[in-house]
């Protein structure tokens, strides 16, 4: 995928034992009150999900979390560096443009530097001073970007005084080593939280995505000046893990855009443009230009490919330098809308975003979703499914869409291209959810909820944040929350959705089972979403006495099995209640 392989290190982190060396160098370099300081104190409060202990700080709306990024981004240089290098001297020397906010440094084919300056005009001056390199019978086409090629005089001499970089790896973790950690963790509500940590996107590489897009909107800027490239999707939502792909959309909208300001007197000024047949063909047109652009001229961007008779068209490529694997439509604001309502309920609930790394992960270790094309549940229909099962907990812990708009003012009235996308976009003016119930309640309940869904007669709609009766005949349906005429799961087969339904009743057992007799940490064996996440595991503790019955057979002696024991277990250890196989 994506990033694969992509080292990321770490922040500009002074160690006690360099401090007195680099403190004043720190000193230097700082910019105190910018957007990166009040992102590192937002992700020092990330990552955990304790009930009952929800942040009473303000938060900040998807759109200003957007600018205060953008802005960051067209601050940032991208730099690939030697192997070795005096990092001191790296930024003494990059210091002589301008201070310098932050730094950090990763691996993707070669080692790479992303260096924020606290001013724009610093990486305008370290512009002005370099070069278009001499590459011998080759010509280099020149470009002027912000990604940089930094190269040492005297390598030779210099070679044996320098350092390596260490660079610390920021991909998803082997399964080897999640196993071990999931192991190892005190409660099943420690194992999801663990789990949400080591996948989820870290500071360093949401900041990598958003240069990236800012590089890509440079050249964009040719034929565009005005426009903006805007990334959406996983890697803005909050539910994005480590190795996602970036989705990114080309936005016109402010080029030209009309206001009283800039009208006088009885006169009104146009542009100038060519006219073409409707939307679709000028999107076509427009993509198809800058896909040229980018696999001509756009430093880094390689296997470029224009998909533009798709349903939504788009240019596809990989960005060399970060590692990612690119999709880049135009004017897609539903889908940016989508991302803003999936951060917002990602923020309003600590619990959320952890229940659904973790039921996407289980998915993923059963083979449910894919990254290829296919019958498969995708990633984002299961966030959906998270999201309507916790609307409907008692009491919910996360609103309805419908209640959503009712909180909205005159500002927040969103309608792009007919479709009310309307809803309240200020997180503070959102009561915080009554409910206190454990993860591990939650995902035990979540298997046993969608395990005996109707799937063959109901849908699922988080507007209303309640089962409604199929519009068609598809095998699982989940209502597009704004294009509330479409199905965003069309695409998934019957045989998908019974193996999604079957693996979510093993999986309800096997938790059930593990709450009346869980082994001990000590044991090394695989418990809770360990044994739920590793199919073999999976299939040794729940199938191992049942090998030649059929799937469904299994299944229906696992449930009698709760139901029969339901009375007796009623009142377990702990307070732990018996789950319902009721629908």
């Amino acid at each position: 995928m994506a990033a694969r392989g992509v080292g990321l290190l770490t922040r500009l982190s002074l160690s006690a034992q360099r401090s007195q060396v680099q403190c004043p160098l720190r000193r230097l370099l700082s910019c105190p009150g910018t957007v990166a300081a009040d992102l590192r104190r937002e992700e020092q409060s990330s990552g955990s999900a304790e009930t009952g202990s929800e942040d009473r700080t303000p938060k900040k709306r998807f759109s200003e979390v957007q600018n205060e990024r953008r802005e960051q981004a067209q601050r940032t240089v991208l730099i690939h560096c030697p192997n070795k290098i005096d990092e001191k001297k790296f930024l003494k020397f990059l210091s002589q443009h301008g201070p310098i906010n932050s730094h950090f440094f990763y691996e993707s084919f070669g080692l790479y530097a992303v260096v924020e300056f606290c001013q724009k005009e610093s990486v305008t001056s370290l512009q002005n001073i370099t070069r278009t390199p001499s590459l011998g019978p080759e010509a280099a086409i020149p470009f002027k970007s912000r990604y940089f090629n930094l190269k040492l005089r005297n390598s030779s001499n210099q070679t044996s005084e320098l350092s390596s970089i260490q660079c610390s790896n920021q991909s998803s973790p082997s399964s080897k080593k999640l196993y071990q950690l999931l192991c190892c963790a005190e409660s099943v509500d420690d194992q999801l939280n663990t789990l949400l940590r080591e996948f989820q996107l870290t500071e360093e590489n949401t900041r990598l995505r958003y240069l990236t897009c800012s590089l890509i909107e440079d050249v964009a800027a040719a034929y565009f000046p005005d426009c903006a490239v805007r990334p959406f999707g996983s890697s803005v939502n909050s539910f994005g893990k480590l190795g996602c792909d970036l989705d990114m959309f080309l936005d016109l909208d402010e080029i030209g855009k009309f206001t009283a300001q800039k009208t006088s007197g009885n006169f009104l000024m146009e542009f100038q443009v060519k006219n073409v047949p409707s939307e679709r063909v000028a999107t076509q047109k427009i993509l198809s230009v800058i896909g040229e652009c980018l696999d001509q001229f756009g430093p880094g961007c390689v296997g470029v490919q224009k998909i533009l008779n798709a349903r939504c068209p788009l240019v596809r490529f990989s960005h060399q330098a970060s590692g990612f694997q690119c999709d880049l439509t135009t004017n897609n604001r539903i889908a940016l809308k989508s991302s803003e309502l999936l951060y917002m309920y990602g923020a309003l609930d600590s619990r959320v975003r952890a229940l659904a790394f973790s039921v996407r992960c289980w998915a993923r270790a059963h083979s449910l979703t894919s990254s290829i094309p296919g019958a498969w549940i995708t990633n984002f229909s299961l966030t959906v499914m998270v999201i309507f099962f916790l609307q409907r907990r008692s009491p919910p812990i996360l609103p309805t869409l419908d209640y959503l708009k009712t909180l909205a003012d005159a500002e927040d009235k969103c309608i792009i291209e007919g479709y009310n996308c309307t809803f309240v976009r200020d997180l503070n003016r959102i009561k915080p959810s009554g409910n206190t119930e454990t993860l591990e309640l939650l995902l035990k309940e979540f298997f046993e909820y969608f395990g005996n869904f109707a799937f063959n007669k109901n849908s699922i709609n988080i507007r209303q944040g309640k089962e409604q009766n199929k519009p068609e005949s598809s095998p699982l349906h989940i209502q597009n929350p704004f294009e509330t005429s479409l199905n965003v799961s069309k695409n998934v087969s019957q045989s998908q959705l019974q193996k999604f339904v079957d693996l979510a009743r093993e999986s309800a057992w096997i938790l059930h089972q593990e709450g009346k007799d869980r082994p001990s940490p000590s044991s090394n064996q695989p418990w809770g979403l360990a044994a739920l996440l590793l199919p073999s595991v999976a299939n040794n503790v729940s199938l191992s006495k049942k090998k030649k019955k059929p799937a469904s057979e299994r299944i229906k002696n696992l449930l009698d099995s709760i139901k029969s024991s339901g009375a007796e277990n009623s009142t377990a250890t702990n307070g732990r209640r018996a789950i319902s196989t009721q629908a």
